[in-house]
């Protein structure tokens, strides 16, 4: 990941003294792919509306923006992130973070680019209906200038940035040998770190309380971690995390898979549960009560495989709705212009790499006139047109390995995003819905490789639809209301933690089916144990004939049991009692539906009885 990092930092430079090419447009025109003829595959998808995924976060999907980049306020700007349903951007832009000083509107070794600080971005995000996500300085700066930009930011000006991050990728900054992150602490430990994370939070909070404060984390399974640093007793994110423990409000991680070919590149999601459950076992260890509440924010993302591809813009759009399924609640692309140094070359796909991390084209030589939308915009696009945020995310199936399904529930419908990762062949795909009856048409929103923009149409039904090769589809059923579902007693495993890297987990299939109470039904399922401790699912289902609007499940341990990390679920222990009780976004359950809860504790992994469950 800091190799990546270092052709960031030279690419962003790059665009710095490129000239926006008027014949660039003809060059888009000549390069354009027109999809070849192909056969036909089939595929079934199964939506379950009543196993809830948590909801779209308010601040999820992201992009990053740098002040090195002179296009990034430029007035097309607010129109091309608004239309693509951007809800957060992050400045000022990955390692420059860790050299920006925002009173001066300067960088200790870096280029800043006229029309870059703090108010007109501020100005642009809010024009584009999205929210500011900031890198406070670690590496140049200090805690007292954190504070004084809080003030600047959310007393003087009334801006209210809610989500601020302590440094960019810290770990870089040589202590394992590496170093590409600027930091001027003596000490440049993760020990050192943590302490100084504690500082900053405890100054911008005494300026406002109610900002969220995130601390930087190693990439589960990237480098460094695991790797124990000279003078240290563990790897990076047990050590930070062992002293910042629950003070933080979320932790920050970066992914840039790579990849070896472009369909390596799309099986790459499947990163991301194994991440999230990595990730929420070590807040469970270390963040006691508080684990649960702690959000994930991948703050910096790209598949770092053919940057420009339509590979990529359908690795953007499956990977985004994936990160969400698994509860993190900010993912920020890699970038909005980032500038290439390399001549455009043909892509696996057959589409043209310019070799740029940006989303818009940077005008540079060779490149596409500035601003022009490149294939991953419209993958990031399409996530916005899946849903809003507040929008409830549901379980989807897929018959293929070539197709990723989706689905959210809105207030009007249900919306089915499918990815047709075949390069070469259309895929006709039959949905059956859990939960919802779907009406009559439904409208039909897609883009394609090659397409320069997305399109819209009508289909006469939500059960039946065929799929270009290489697309991203959203089919909206609306009108139909609910049906009477019999949904899996089976929760997304994407949603379930598992223990720490350290451990050696084993699965454990034994379930209790135990129902109880008045209204709802629980059955409690022991998913993975190690020694010492196990992992555990409880299914919630109501089984009622009517809506019920919340749930609380309760239980007894024998043997000492306590409960050390949770998700979707308010839970509690007192001594041996155990009682859980829904969040905000799902407690909701219709007739017959069913939701889940889970949560990682310490000693046996037996199942107790009974379990208990009421509604209201």
């Amino acid at each position: 990941m800091h190799g990546s990092l270092t052709r960031r930092r030279r690419a962003g430079l790059a665009l710095l003294t490129s000239a926006a090419l008027a014949a660039a447009s003809a060059l888009v025109a000549a390069t354009a792919v027109t999809a070849p003829a192909s056969a036909a595959t089939s595929a079934t998808v199964t939506v379950n509306t009543g196993t809830s995924l948590g909801t779209i976060p308010a601040a999820g999907h992201g992009v990053n923006v740098a002040v090195y980049d002179g296009n990034m306020n430029s007035s097309p700007i607010s129109g091309l992130l608004r239309d693509a349903g951007f809800t957060a951007v992050r400045y000022p832009g990955g390692s420059y973070g860790d050299i920006y000083h925002w009173k001066t509107h300067t960088t200790e070794g870096g280029y800043v680019a006229p029309g870059t600080d703090f108010d007109t971005y501020v100005g642009t995000v809010r024009s584009a209906g999205a929210q500011p996500v900031v890198i406070a300085n670690y590496g140049t700066g200090t805690a007292q200038e954190a504070a004084d930009w809080v003030r600047y930011a959310n007393v003087t000006k009334g801006y209210g940035v809610k989500y601020w991050e302590i440094g960019n990728e810290v770990y870089g900054n040589g202590h394992y040998g590496s170093g590409w992150e600027q930091d001027n602490h003596a000490d440049k430990s993760p020990r050192a770190y943590a302490n100084n994370v504690l500082q900053y939070i405890s100054a911008m909070k005494a300026v406002d309380s109610s900002i969220k404060v995130g601390v930087v984390l190693t990439t589960p399974g990237g480098w460094p971690d695991g790797v124990v640093g000279s003078g240290d007793s563990a790897d990076w994110n047990n050590t930070v995390m062992s002293i910042v423990q629950d003070k933080a409000d979320f932790v920050i991680v970066h992914w840039y898979p790579g990849a070896t070919s472009a369909a390596d590149s799309l099986t790459k999601v499947s990163q991301i549960a194994p991440m999230v459950s990595t990730i929420r076992s070590l807040l469970g260890k270390y963040a006691g009560s508080r684990a649960s509440s702690i959000g994930i924010a991948v703050t910096e993302a790209n598949l770092n495989y053919q940057l420009n591809s339509a590979t990529t813009a359908l690795g953007a759009a499956d990977s985004y709705l994936t990160w969400f399924e698994n509860g993190v609640m900010n993912v920020d692309w890699w970038s909005l212009h980032n500038g290439t140094s390399s001549s455009p070359k043909t892509n696996d796909d057959g589409t043209t790499d310019y070799n740029d991390f940006g989303i818009l084209s940077s005008g540079s030589s060779g490149e596409p006139a500035v601003n022009t939308p490149l294939p991953p915009y419209y993958g990031l696009a399409m996530v916005g047109r899946a849903g809003s945020p507040g929008d409830t995310l549901v379980k989807a199936s897929s018959s293929s390995s070539l197709l990723a399904a989706h689905a959210v529930k809105t207030s009007g419908g249900v919306n089915v995003v499918l990815v047709n990762k075949d390069l070469n062949n259309s895929t006709t795909v039959s949905l059956s819905y859990s939960g919802f009856s779907p009406g009559g048409a439904a409208t039909v929103v897609q883009w394609r490789k090659g397409a320069t923009s997305i399109s819209t149409s009508t289909a006469s039904s939500a059960t039946s639809i065929t799929l270009p090769p290489y697309s991203i589809t959203v089919l909206k059923a609306s009108g139909g209301g609910t049906a009477s579902p019999s949904p899996s007693p089976s929760a997304s495993p994407s949603r379930t933690p598992s223990p720490s890297p350290s451990a050696s987990p084993s699965a454990s299939p034994t379930a209790s089916p135990t129902p109880g109470g008045s209204g709802c039904s629980a059955t409690y399922k022991v998913v993975n144990s190690w020694p010492g401790g196990f992992q555990a699912d409880v299914t919630v289902t109501n089984t009622r004939t009517t809506g019920i609007s919340g749930w609380t499940v309760g239980w007894s341990y024998r043997n000492g049991q306590t409960i050390s990390s949770s998700w979707n679920a308010s839970v509690s222990q007192s001594g041996a009692v155990v009682t859980a009780k829904n969040v905000s976004y799902n407690g909701s359950l219709a007739a017959g539906a069913s939701t889940s809860f889970g949560f990682t504790a310490n000693g046996a992994g037996d199942v107790p009885s009974p379990i208990s469950c009421t509604t209201g």
